[in-house]
């Protein structure tokens, strides 16, 4: 008799709490894929249903062909992943300098990198649309990953210098005393074990670039829009094209979820390799 109230405490203290939270996070994202499957009699008709009566993938097939979402993809994809290589190489260059090398100014050089969290992207947009016209960049990918490493690259540089402090100095020293120089410890010694570290800042990097609408709609023509401009164009003055609207919701986070289900261990570790260890 004793284990009933204990078991029901249990329920209600926790995992009533927790069933809760997840409906919340997890009904948008039900609702969305609903709403991408419903036929129109159905989506725009008098009365609310849950789940579809006919199932449908009309919308995605419109989505593709009439469409063309193909593009936005690719356009998006390319910016995300350029902006991640090139944000991972000077971040991570940039840390091993800031914890491995003692030089004038880099109090105020890490200074720089934290206030510029501080103030919203937005205030960036005349400068870099200024620059990009100047230089013929405007509406092309390269002027999107310019813009997005003026924000990635400083946190970058402050998430990747927090887990390069953890390592200790020694590795190196055993390398470089085994007759390794210090790029090659670099190479063989530090990137491996800075590997989580790594996967977890370029996963930041990617999301960033991925879902950034702010300097896309400034930056992007027809050819070169990415997909958060295209799904915003799906909003018009005359209505919402619910069905193009979700369908293109559910794709667009496709890539990031088959992103964190591969990477997901490295993901926690490199996290958590930041953390204060007492």
């Amino acid at each position: 008799m004793k284990g009933r109230p204990v078991r029901w405490r249990r329920i209600i203290s926790l995992y009533l709490p927790i069933s809760i939270i997840l409906l919340f996070l997890l009904f948008p994202f039900y609702w969305t894929f609903v709403t991408s499957i419903k036929p129109e009699h159905e989506l725009y008709g008098p009365t609310v249903t849950y789940w579809p009566q006919d199932i449908t993938f009309a919308s995605y097939k419109k989505l593709f062909g009439e469409f063309n979402f193909l593009l936005p993809m690719f356009n998006s994809f390319l910016v995300a992943t350029i902006t991640t290589i090139i944000t991972l190489f000077v971040s991570i260059l940039a840390a091993y300098s800031f914890t491995r090398y003692e030089f004038k100014g880099k109090g105020i050089l890490m200074g720089l990198f934290l206030t510029n969290n501080m103030f919203p992207n937005v205030l960036l947009l005349i400068p870099l649309y200024a620059i990009m016209r100047n230089i013929n960049l405007l509406y092309t990918p390269l002027s999107l990953v310019i813009a997005y490493a003026t924000f990635t690259i400083p946190f970058s540089v402050w998430m990747l210098t927090g887990y390069l402090k953890d390592l200790p100095l020694s590795l190196e020293e055993a390398a470089m005393i085994d007759g390794a120089n210090r790029a090659v410890a670099f190479i063989k010694v530090i990137l491996p074990v800075l590997t989580p570290s790594i996967i977890a800042t370029g996963v930041y990097i990617f999301i960033q670039s991925w879902n950034e609408y702010t300097f896309a709609v400034l930056f992007t023509n027809e050819a070169t829009r990415t997909i958060p401009v295209t799904l915003k164009n799906l909003i018009g003055q005359l209505g919402v094209q619910w069905d193009l609207l979700t369908a293109g919701g559910i794709i667009t986070i496709i890539p990031v979820c088959i992103m964190f289900f591969f990477a997901q261990r490295n993901l926690i570790e490199g996290m958590t390799s930041g953390a204060v260890k007492g």
